[in-house]
C-alpha cells in the first residue's frame, strides 16, 4: 500500500494508475495535510489463483503413473543419476 500526499497524486496521477492496472501497487492512499483522506483501487483487482490458472497447460505431458519412475527420480535426489 502506497500513501502520497495530495500534490504528488496530482501530478502523478497517470504513474499511480499504472502501478494499479499493473498490480505494482493493490492501493494507494491520498493523504491531506498528513492524514489518509482517500483511497485509489483498481477496478478489477487480479486475482492471483485466477492468473495462476493454465499457466503450464500444453507444456508437459503427464504421465498414466506418477509413481513410474520414483526410482530415477530418487536417484536424481541422491545424486546418483
Amino acid at each position: 500500500m502506497l500513501t502520497v500526499n495530495m500534490f504528488t497524486a496530482k501530478s502523478t496521477l497517470s504513474q499511480l494508475v499504472v502501478a494499479l492496472e499493473t498490480g505494482k501497487e493493490s492501493e494507494v492512499i491520498i493523504a491531506r495535510n498528513g492524514k489518509p483522506a482517500a483511497k485509489l483501487i483498481p477496478i478489477n483487482q487480479p486475482s492471483k489463483k485466477t492468473k495462476r490458472i493454465g499457466v503450464a497447460a500444453g507444456k508437459f505431458k503427464v504421465p498414466e503413473s506418477i509413481d513410474e519412475q520414483n526410482e530415477e527420480v530418487l536417484k536424481l535426489f541422491l545424486g546418483e543419476g
